[in-house]
C-alpha cells in the first residue's frame, strides 16, 4: 500500500485522516476532523466536514459536499453531484448547527448522480439510488429507489443489476454474475453469497 495521492490544488486540513491508496483530486477540501479509508477517490471539487467517516474503497464523483454527520462504510459510490444534507429545515438566520441529523450509508450503496440525500436516514446496504431521486426516508437494503419523492421500484443485486423479484411477498431469484442467491420474504430482501 502506497501513501495517499493529494493533488497540489486541494486542502487538507491538519488533523485530517486519510487511507493508505487513497486519491484526493483537482481543489477538494478535507476538514481536520475528517476519517477517509483506504482506497478511497475524492473527485474534484469535493468537500469532507470535520464530522464525517468514510470507509474502504469509496468512490466521490466530482462537486459533492458530504457535510458533518454523515457516515460513508466500505465501497459506497457516490455519484456527480449528488447532495447530502444534515439539517432538515435550514434558516440562515436561525443557527441550528446544534440539530445536525446523522445520516448512514450502508456498505456497497450507489447514490446515482444529482440525487439528494435528506439528513436524518439509513441507506441499506448494496441499496441503489437513480440519478435525481430525492431520499427523504431510510432505504431497505438492496432496493432501487427512484424518483421525487424517492419510492422502491424494484430490487437490485450486490453486483448492480437489478432482480426478477417483486416489491413484496417471498421469493426467491440468484445473480447471473456471481452466483448469489436472493430470498425475499415479507419485504425484506437476504443475501446468500455465491460458492
Amino acid at each position: 500500500m502506497a501513501a495517499p495521492t493529494i493533488h497540489p490544488s486541494a486542502i487538507v486540513d491538519p488533523g485530517a485522516t486519510i487511507g493508505e491508496d487513497s486519491r484526493v483530486w483537482h481543489f477538494a477540501h478535507v476538514c481536520g476532523g475528517a476519517v477517509i479509508g483506504r482506497c478511497c477517490s475524492l473527485g474534484q471539487n469535493v468537500f469532507v466536514g470535520n464530522r464525517v467517516r468514510i470507509g474502504d474503497n469509496v468512490k466521490i464523483q466530482n462537486n459533492v459536499s458530504v457535510y458533518d454527520n454523515v457516515t460513508l462504510e466500505d465501497d459506497v459510490f457516490c455519484g456527480p453531484s449528488m447532495v447530502f444534507t444534515n439539517v432538515y429545515n435550514p434558516r440562515s438566520a436561525v443557527s441550528r448547527k446544534d440539530e445536525y441529523r446523522d445520516t448512514v450509508v450502508r456498505r456497497g450503496a450507489t447514490l446515482g448522480a444529482n440525487c439528494t440525500i435528506v439528513c436524518g436516514i439509513e441507506i441499506g446496504e448494496y441499496a441503489f439510488v437513480g440519478a435525481g431521486a430525492v431520499v427523504n426516508r431510510d432505504v431497505p437494503a438492496f432496493a432501487l429507489m427512484l424518483g421525487v419523492p424517492a419510492r422502491q421500484t424494484g430490487w437490485m443485486s450486490r453486483y448492480g443489476e437489478r432482480l426478477s423479484l417483486p416489491l413484496d411477498g417471498d421469493a426467491e431469484t440468484a445473480c447471473r454474475h456471481t452466483g448469489d442467491r436472493y430470498i425475499l420474504r415479507a419485504g425484506a430482501l437476504r443475501l446468500v453469497p455465491g460458492a
